[in-house]
């Protein structure tokens, strides 16, 4: 009898799982008081849900022996999680979600398999905002290389909670430390509550303050995030394929060899100029330094020589416009400051890629290039269905025929047009949004 008790004991124990059941019922109190908790949201009958199953399950039996243990659960979204996974948006299976107490919820985006999954949370897990306990700590926060914020706290203000919670969402963006040590604030030079953003020892100039402080003890952490994502770029930031989401719009970028590791004196020559010209224009545009081999690819596309040293400009509008400065127009401040004057004029007309019209375009479908856009689509007199298109696309090739097929019997309905773009060969107008290759088509019901 013993024998088999241990027998199922063992048995038992091999079937019992690491990862968290939670209900409608379990939900808050189980994830309210986490520091980090990965959350799947999921249906039983999902093949994808099947397939991680087993490598979620390693996953959460290896972090729950991490110090400190990283929880996993799952929530059945067909049964007991109904009301949870419509509360948080689920609409696909499985849906992970990382979660900080329940009000700091994260899309997951890391792998799908156990190893991949345990290197992702363990990286999101641990304070988003490291404590400074010593001005050499402070000295040390200052060599960072990008923005960075500090939060000066005393123990019983308030603001420290919500600077964390900003911290936790932005964690992605900045580098964030915070402070309760009193040499450690008067060393700062500056008052407990105060949050201040700092720009690195590369970016620090005349013509712009090295930091800004946000004063509010009573703020918000909705408040402190509009205050770093607002003061990230300053007057003409660095812009990277990273933090393009911190450069408001209308955009003027300069684009030059900029190489802040290899030659910083002459990356901020030219910043200098932008910035003096950016101060002419605050609040009616933002400006911004780049590197031409950071963004090589759009840069080609507009027929601009990213291995050349010339200076470009282009200046990127609210509706995904982009207006280009001749390449062939020496750049200076003024030739900087005239050109953004003429945009804000209304006197610049976009660039476009386009190929050149057919002189012949009877055709049952109509071909479409960015010059002809605007008269062959938005006619109002016709609905018009378009397909985006890449010649080398094997979907789209294989639709040609049957999309010819249809302009044939509709070639005689006056109010229709079918209509065709070789999307590789021109811009496609920004609403448009096309992405991938598999014959994206609108109808346009003009």
């Amino acid at each position: 009898m013993r024998l088999l008790c241990v027998l199922a004991f063992l048995i038992a124990a091999s079937f019992a799982s690491d990862v968290i059941e939670l209900s409608d019922a379990t939900f808050e109190d189980e994830v309210k008081d986490k520091d980090i908790i990965l959350v799947e949201f999921f249906a039983p009958w999902c093949g994808h849900c099947k397939k991680l199953a087993p490598e979620y399950e390693k996953a959460a039996t290896q972090l729950v022996k991490n110090d400190p243990p990283i929880p996993l659960a799952k929530v059945d979204c067909t049964e007991a999680g109904k009301d949870t996974c419509g509360k948080y948006g689920v609409s696909g299976y499985p849906t992970l979600k990382v979660f900080r107490g329940l009000d700091n919820v994260e899309e997951y985006s890391g792998p799908r398999e156990s190893k991949g999954i345990v290197s992702y949370m363990k990286s999101r897990a641990g304070p988003s905002s490291k404590e400074l306990t010593s001005v050499e700590d402070f000295n040390k926060a200052q060599e960072y290389n990008d923005v960075y914020v500090i939060g000066f706290f005393s123990d019983d203000l308030g603001i420290a909670k919500e600077f964390q919670s900003a911290a936790g969402k932005l964690r992605d963006s900045f580098k964030c430390f915070h402070t309760t040590n009193a040499d450690v604030i008067k060393a700062a030079s500056v008052t407990a509550g105060q949050i201040i953003l700092y720009r690195p020892k590369r970016l620090f100039t005349k013509l712009e303050e090295s930091s800004v402080v946000f004063d509010d003890s009573s703020a918000k952490s909705s408040q402190i995030q509009s205050f770093m994502k607002d003061n990230y770029a300053g007057l003409a930031g660095h812009l990277t394929p990273d933090n393009g989401q911190f450069f408001k719009k209308p955009q003027a970028v300069v684009y030059y060899q900029l190489d802040y590791v290899k030659n910083p004196k002459g990356s901020n020559y030219y910043r200098n100029r932008v910035m003096k010209v950016a101060k002419k224009f605050e609040s009616k545009m933002t400006f911004a330094v780049a590197s031409k081999e950071d963004f090589g690819g759009e840069l080609s596309e507009m027929g601009i020589e990213t291995g050349s040293e010339d200076v470009n400009v282009v200046v990127w509008s609210e509706k995904g416009q982009k207006f280009r400065m001749d390449p062939a127009t020496t750049f200076s401040m003024d030739a900087l400051e005239k050109f953004v004057q003429e945009y804000l004029d209304e006197k610049l007309e976009p660039y476009m890629k386009s190929e050149e019209p057919p002189e012949d375009n009877s055709a049952p479908v109509k071909v479409v290039t960015a010059k002809t856009f605007d008269s062959i689509v938005n006619d109002p007199e016709k609905d018009v269905l378009i397909e985006f298109y890449a010649p080398w696309c094997g979907h789209c090739k294989s639709l040609a025929p049957k999309y010819d097929e249809l302009g044939e019997k509709l070639k005689d309905e006056a109010g229709v047009t079918i209509a065709k773009m070789d999307a590789t060969a021109n811009d496609v107008p920004p609403p448009y949004n096309v992405r991938g290759c598999v014959n994206v088509s609108f109808l346009i019901r003009n």
